[in-house]
């Protein structure tokens, strides 16, 4: 099963530095495809991405929830988000994310339409690409 990148993903990129198969892209433009995204067909499941990210967006695709439960200030990166975040990665550059929706600590989200999301990168998106 691969890892899924969700839309807590705001761009930290930890997880391209630590993947051992080169499986995690950068979407671009960042304007229509803010997160980095895990190719299905070259992730071995390793986890290491998984502990590298600071905002913990990235599960296996059958564990995705369908209810995970925000904690405060946990923001996720999505069209009908009307928030800005400017924030740096792990190497200090800056990230700045222009739909944002930023959670309240206890409010419930709905991941798993982030596996589609995933996977149209790969399929329509510039997918491979951005490598």
């Amino acid at each position: 099963m691969p890892h899924v990148i969700t839309s807590l993903c705001l761009r930290d990129g930890g997880c391209k530095d630590v993947c051992p198969v080169e499986a995690i892209v950068p979407g671009k433009p960042a304007s229509e495809w803010p997160w980095y995204y895990i190719d299905p067909d070259t992730c071995i499941d390793c986890g290491a991405c998984v502990a590298e990210c600071p905002f913990e967006a990235i599960f296996p695709d059958s564990e995705v929830p369908a209810a995970h439960v925000a904690k405060e200030g946990q923001r996720l990166s999505r069209p009908e988000g009307t928030a800005v975040y400017d924030g740096t990665d792990h190497n200090k550059q800056p990230v700045h994310l222009d739909h944002t929706v930023v959670l309240k600590a206890g409010e419930t989200v709905d991941l798993k339409p982030d596996i589609a999301v995933n996977a149209k990168f790969f399929q329509e998106g510039p997918g491979h690409s951005a490598k």
